[in-house]
């Protein structure tokens, strides 16, 4: 069995890095470490010159005296490759393994992650490095797991070598076969863009006005995608040929440019998570205006939850962060490191490891403060930890339940690219997410984030009562027909404006508008504008609630019997025209709303449709509190019911002062061992874990 996230365990661990200390401290710093309740350290993801330090010459020493040190004590290991950071000799005797800003300046050595995915002579050092690191350190019995690199397309997820023309130029033939045919999806005959051979089509390049042709953005996207997942297929491959059967192969963070699904189901056990909250109080970019602050934190853990279920935090907040050139923010205050370990709990983490230690003495991280400070001496944030597990280990009952949420935000990583490289796609996209999920969290309405892949099924889709589809730019005939088979199944279904206006090579569709969804949505767009700065905020008119229609507008006009407009426009020249339609499809509901979802749209929505609170029966609590359940399904009884169905629901304060809860139902609490009912007082940055009755 796995010795994390395994269903059975809650655990914690740290970073460690044992090539930034004396040898000296490792055996004091473990014996540390267990008393605190730490079980478990990651390794080695920057130090390839421990293993091989010149070319072709290798030394396992360092680690495997550490090791032997570790193996003396009940610590275990997670040990990464470590080709995130390539030695000074490889880069100076071999330069086309760099990447390149867009104009091809190189990135030169002295930083990290200053590599190109696609250089042959790189991926032929890499898979070199890693064979010899999973072949020598993989038998070790501490060792219980693998990290592919460090936060694979962190730093940049942009890559504009030589060698990444030359592979962008294979993954065009294989998707499209002719030099016509791509000619024809990137309609390149506007600006005279065509091409007449494969040598001329390279990544996108620096132009007189800093833009490129949209169609070849959306494929190079795909492509530095495709190009990171082959990259962790490749050490995954070589890591399972030598790793021990329950080891695990992981890596750490969700970056851009990045399919991480088809990461985690091509080479990964589970996907991990790094956790940075205090980015919310950085000095160089705080906004007292944000709605979450560091509770937007719990919209990462979300998108981490909708690729592994069960995940693990690689990276949490312990210390003040910051780089000597960037990202100054505080010292997390006394609670926020329980409130921030128990957000990554409480949406699914079943281990957590801190970031880091020891802070660094050393190098640009100096100021990415640890568990402990330079000195090592005993401090606040170390007694902290032991806190945090004795609450972890008093919820060990807890470990393998999952989220629950009824209400379901669907993306898919067509729409998100393209957000990324048209503007009018990102205004909308940006107000309705933020929004959506702000709205979620102040209403106390769970949400999960499902992802429209080739894999999604109908099943997958009816474990939602609700789910909003902003902003569906494009659209595919089997995306259509799956979201309407849930629909006719009873599924209620939010779409919003400017969708389905584009094909899957982003161009724009010849179609009355909004193009595959107008059967789904019983809807016709006979016009739309963004709405007119001059003009301030439009609003619906919604039986009586004034609703923003935020951003951008789509005039709408009902098609078909069951089609019904529900609110209209207020003001603007399109005064009186419908704002939003409701069309009945079999046993359910499609919504089509003709804006961006403000705040209060999208609270309207959740109320109106019967989403919002569904623990209300339980507990009463501020919107400055995020609730949050945790159930593990058993097996149904007689009636169809489950007949073991335990589950916990977590309460946390990220507000700056104490708050009070209702509890309806007395409910055990787990962190404090005793029954609470009615009135509760929670501490500033408090949480609560309750076992529903």
């Amino acid at each position: 069995m796995r010795e994390i996230i395994n269903g059975k365990n809650l655990v914690l661990g740290t970073c460690y890095y044992p090539e930034h200390w004396d040898r000296g401290l490792w055996e004091e710093d473990l014996d540390r470490m267990l008393e605190a309740g730490i079980r478990v350290i990651r390794i080695a993801e920057f130090a390839w010159n421990k293993i091989e330090p010149r070319e072709g010459e290798y030394t396992y020493e360092f680690f495997d005296s550490f090791l032997d040190v570790v193996e003396k004590t009940p610590m275990k290991v997670i040990f990464c490759t470590p080709t995130a950071t390539p030695p000074a000799w490889l880069v100076e005797e071999y330069p086309e393994v760099l990447n390149a800003k867009m104009d091809g300046t190189l990135y030169r050595h002295g930083a990290r992650r200053h590599y190109n995915y696609n250089s042959p002579i790189y991926q032929r050092f890499a898979a070199n490095i890693t064979e010899r690191s999973v072949a020598h350190y993989g038998s070790r019995p501490c060792v219980i797991g693998w990290q592919i690199d460090n936060e694979l397309n962190c730093e940049t997820s942009e890559f504009y070598s030589e060698s990444d023309t030359v592979a962008f130029r294979e993954f065009l033939k294989k998707r499209y076969g002719t030099i016509e045919a791509l000619n024809d999806a990137w309609g390149t005959v506007f600006w005279n863009q065509t091409y007449t051979a494969w040598s001329e089509v390279y990544v996108p390049q620096t132009t007189i006005s800093n833009s490129t042709n949209p169609h070849r953005v959306l494929d190079y996207l795909r492509f530095i995608s495709d190009s990171a997942c082959r990259f962790a297929r490749m050490q995954a491959d070589i890591i399972r040929k030598y790793k021990k059967p329950d080891d695990f192969i992981t890596t750490n963070g969700l970056f851009g440019n990045l399919d991480n699904h088809r990461m985690t189901a091509e080479s990964l056990d589970f996907i991990t998570y790094d956790s940075y909250p205090n980015f919310a109080y950085c000095l160089d970019a705080y906004n007292e205006n944000d709605l979450l602050k560091d509770r937007k934190w719990s919209r990462n853990l979300t998108e981490t939850r909708s690729i592994s279920p069960n995940f693990g935090i690689m990276e949490q907040q312990s210390g003040a962060n910051g780089w000597n050139t960037r990202m100054e923010a505080p010292t997390p205050r006394p609670g926020q490191m329980t409130l921030w370990t128990m957000q990554s709990i409480a949406h699914g983490a079943d281990y957590v490891s801190y970031f880091r230690w020891r802070t660094c003495t050393v190098g640009t991280e100096i100021y990415w403060h640890g568990i402990l400070d330079y000195s090592g001496r005993e401090n606040r944030r170390l007694s902290e930890l032991r806190e945090i597990h004795k609450k972890v280990e008093a919820m060990q009952e807890i470990a393998g339940t999952v989220y629950e949420a009824k209400v379901g935000i669907l993306k898919d990583y067509d729409n998100i690219w393209d957000a990324q490289l048209d503007r009018w796609h990102e205004r909308v996209d940006r107000e309705s997410q933020k929004n959506l999920f702000a709205a979620a969290q102040f209403t106390h309405t769970p949400v999960d984030f499902v992802y429209l892949t080739e894999c999604t099924s109908l099943t997958d889709l009816r474990k939602y009562d609700l789910l909003f589809y902003p902003h569906a730019v494009i659209l595919t005939k089997e995306r259509v027909a799956l979201l309407e088979d849930y629909v006719r199944m009873g599924g209620k279904l939010v779409m919003g404006c400017r969708t389905g206006y584009k094909d899957l090579n982003g161009r724009c569709v010849m179609d009355h508008l909004p193009g595959l969804a107008a059967k789904l949505t019983g809807t016709d767009i006979p016009e739309y504008s963004f709405v007119a700065p001059d003009e301030g905020k439009v609003y619906a008119d919604w039986d009586g609630e004034k609703v923003e229609a935020a951003v951008f507008n789509d005039i709408l006009a009902p098609a078909g019997e069951n089609a019904e407009v529900l609110a209209v426009y207020e003001n603007s020249y399109y005064a009186g025209e419908p704002a939003l339609i409701r069309n009945r499809l079999g046993k359910g509901e499609a919504y089509y709303f003709g804006g961006a979802f403000s705040l209060e749209a999208a609270k309207a929505f959740l109320k109106r449709l019967e989403a919002a609170q569904p623990y209300g029966k339980l507990i009463g609590a501020p919107e400055g509190c995020e609730i949050a359940v945790r159930r593990k399904l058993g097996t149904k009884n007689a009636a169809g019911t489950d007949a073991d169905d335990a589950a916990y629901l977590f309460v946390l304060n990220y507000q700056h002062e104490p708050i009070q809860i209702t509890l309806k139902q007395p409910m055990w609490e787990l962190t404090g061992g005793e029954m609470e009912n009615g009135t509760v007082t929670m501490g500033k940055y408090g949480v609560k874990v309750y076992r529903m009755p």
